[in-house]
């Protein structure tokens, strides 16, 4: 079977062969193309050209894998390799912007430890300016992950998000400096609109500030900036070239062009991408990126235009968060890349290790309470599901038949190709060594904790599964240091009266404390005797618990978001929004048959109560 593809030959520098693929034009065109050996992305087009025509291209749904290239040698402005995309994940900049998507600094550095093993080339670590907080992050992965160096020499770029003013800059570099690849990111917006009401500046006086403000980051000693022209996509053609040359001009060495507000088509993305490449002076000295929205869910589609039209760095996040309804999303433009690249796209590849997606997926989705849709390409709950008779017809006797992409390929659970069956009976090495299948290599420390807590899921559950470990190695490595720990829970509830809980709890110095309280139901009255040992009343924002594995003994992650009556009161420094500080904990539990409970409450009740005394 064939697959089609709609493109837009505005931007498509290649040709395709004529007895394999079907082309369908509006008018007589003929195109030829050697794939074993695609060609280099030449000039494209500028928008003075005539409006071209569409056509559709059918080729095989399932190409055998391209060999995994060597990264390039990272030069700021120049990709020895015209093939390469540079991939720059911005999750713990743009991702946390989504509402409700907070990270603490440790939740970032082990997101940021997660995103090297994924092989990222940038990690765009946070806003250093906007607070101490995310300074004190930013600096903190740059000195850890920035310096981690692995045996093929690779470490990725840590990069800050700077606005077009020296405060910022000043910021951005003094956390970034330690890494050893660092990099400011300085942005200011160049569309109508947003020069008349949000900046109220000339086009001469942003051009002014832009030139000059490239010039201060390059002065402080980082030979490494990139340079947005904010909500580029609505932004005069002319004022655009102007604006990106003068920053080439001034040290630039990276033009990212966004879409911020996702108002473009694929076809208007990629053209935008080719007039910059073919109208802007000293383009040639500068790597083009893309940073595509996904308003109207163009946001890959967008990305990978940008890509076909020239860009050779993309801006992504883990799961498509961000911003509104997010951005392009790292998992479908590595995929797509890596499915279509070397037939399609011109031989296009990423350093990406495809088989850390799902992990780093499940961090972010776990750290962040930001729930994957089932149906998420890539990584979603039914992206390798097949219900219809039909296609399971077809998955029995051909994988090939609906799958286009091979579930190891991005680290899902994988067949146990020795043939162990872990259970209660199992070792350490036999659990360590799957672990090691599944793509997770743990210290000691680490392996030991899960090795006793796998024991308790097997002795209820006769067999492990893989998502039962997957499940355990997210709590244990993903968990802050515990504060309070839960000791005993009594609660007495029932329609003939309120509700009372006692709770002992064991403080970090050892010392337990007791308290008991009346409430609405079990939960409340817990909650209230934890405030009386804490002394730090809180309001619950979220309570969610939602089952990992399937069965009356699976495994359920229980999330909890609180805010203190006390917290403390910030303002967001890009939206001017006052923000009171929250508190999360997510906890990984084993939800026992309800008869082996030893209290009136279920066993979800009682561990939820156990997650509120971390977090006060």
């Amino acid at each position: 079977m064939a697959s089609s593809i709609l493109i837009s030959s505005k931007f498509s520098p290649f040709h395709f062969p004529s007895p394999k693929s079907s082309l369908f034009l509006p008018s007589p065109t003929s195109l030829h193309f050697p794939s074993s050996n695609p060609p280099h992305f030449p000039s494209f087009p500028s928008k003075s050209l005539p409006k071209a025509k569409s056509l559709l291209i059918s080729s095989s749904l399932a190409p055998t894998p391209p060999t995994p290239l060597r990264r390039p040698l990272y030069i700021p402005n120049h990709i020895p390799d015209p093939n390469y995309v540079r991939i720059f994940d911005t999750t713990l900049r743009d991702g946390e912007q989504s509402p409700g998507a907070t990270l603490t600094s440790k939740e970032k550095l082990d997101i940021a430890r997660q995103l090297a093993k994924l092989g990222v080339d940038i990690i765009e670590a946070g806003f250093p300016a906007a607070s101490k907080d995310d300074f004190e992050a930013v600096t903190a992965i740059a000195k850890e992950v920035g310096n981690a160096e692995d045996e093929n020499g690779y470490v990725p770029v840590i990069c800050g998000l700077s606005r077009c003013n020296e405060n910022d800059i000043k910021a951005a570099w003094e956390a970034v400096k330690y890494a050893k690849r660092p990099r400011i990111h300085t942005f200011i917006a160049t569309s109508g609109i947003h020069l008349e009401y949000k900046l109220r500046k000339s086009k001469e006086e942003v051009l002014d500030i832009a030139r000059s403000m490239v010039r201060f980051a390059r002065s402080l000693g980082c030979n490494d900036v990139e340079f947005s022209p904010e909500d580029a996509g609505r932004s005069d053609r002319e004022f655009l070239y102007e604006i990106l040359g003068e920053v080439i001009k001034a040290g630039a060495t990276t033009l990212n062009i966004p879409d911020t507000v996702g108002i473009t088509m694929p076809s208007e993305f990629g053209q935008l991408i080719a007039d910059i490449k073919a109208n802007t002076p000293g383009i040639e000295n500068v790597i083009i990126s893309t940073h595509c929205q996904n308003d109207l869910g163009l946001s890959t589609a967008n990305t990978l235009a940008g890509a076909c039209a020239g860009a050779r760095q993309v801006e992504v996040t883990i799961n498509g968060i961000g911003e509104r309804a997010g951005n392009a999303s790292l998992e479908e433009v590595v995929m797509a890349i890596k499915c279509r690249g070397e037939h399609v796209l011109g031989g296009l590849y990423t350093g990406i290790n495809t088989q850390h997606i799902v992990m780093s997926s499940k961090m972010v989705e776990d750290y962040t309470g930001l729930h994957i849709q089932p149906h998420k390409a890539i990584v979603g709950a039914n992206a390798f599901a097949h219900e219809s008779g039909i296609h399971q017809d077809g998955m029995l006797k051909h994988k090939s038949t609906y799958e286009i992409i091979s579930p190891e390929d991005i680290g899902l659970e994988r067949s146990n190709e020795a043939g162990i069956v872990l259970g209660k009976l199992s070792g350490r090495h036999a659990l360590k060594d799957r672990l090691k299948e599944l793509g997770y290599e743990l210290d000691d420390e680490q392996l030991g904790n899960i090795f006793w807590r796998f024991k308790a899921v097997a002795e209820q559950k006769k067999r492990g599964i893989d998502a039962d470990l997957i499940a355990l190695v997210s709590d244990e490595v993903f968990q802050p240091e515990v504060v309070w720990k839960l000791h005993d829970l009594q609660v007495t509830c029932g329609t003939l009266g309120l509700s009372t809980a006692t709770v002992k709890l064991i403080g970090a110095d050892g010392e337990e404390h007791v308290a008991c309280s009346v409430g609405t139901g079990p939960v409340d009255s817990a909650y209230k005797a934890i405030d009386l040992i804490t002394k730090e009343p809180v309001t619950l924002l979220e309570y969610s618990m939602n089952a990992v594995t399937e069965g009356i003994d699976a495994i359920a992650t229980t999330r909890v978001l609180i805010r203190a009556e006390k917290s403390r009161i910030s303002t967001n420094i890009l939206t001017g929004e006052i923000v009171q500080r929250t508190f999360r904990y997510v906890f990984f539990i084993f939800l026992f048959p309800f008869d082996m409970c030893t209290s009136s409450t279920s066993t979800s009740e009682i561990q939820c109560i156990k997650l509120i005394s971390f977090l006060c």
